[in-house]
């Protein structure tokens, strides 16, 4: 049996995140959607939709294929990048100084 307890509402997995690793994300399951990266605006919108929906993964939902979630999936990746870049470069400039 595969074990999908570490597999967030998007379906990224936080294991071996460096984020995670270097205590600058909680985790989108340990922080019920409240990680860093969303702070600002109030949670992660894929989690809360999720949670609302009552379903672990956004591709379990019965209205999968949504708008919501054809949203997501047309700009996914773009916002992640650029933070995975912007969290490293940061990484590398504290191990630097």
């Amino acid at each position: 049996m595969r074990d999908f307890s570490k597999i967030t509402a998007c379906g990224e997995c936080c294991v071996g995140c460096k984020k995670k690793e270097f205590g600058f994300c909680k985790g989108c399951i340990e922080s019920e959607g409240n990680c860093k990266e969303w702070e600002k605006s109030g949670g992660c919108p894929i989690y809360k939709c999720a949670m609302k929906h009552n379903v672990q993964f956004c591709v379990l939902c019965l209205t999968y294929g949504c708008r919501a979630s054809r949203k997501r999936a047309a700009g996914r990746g773009t916002k992640k990048q650029t933070v995975e870049l912007n969290f490293y470069r940061t990484m590398k400039n504290q191990s630097t100084s």
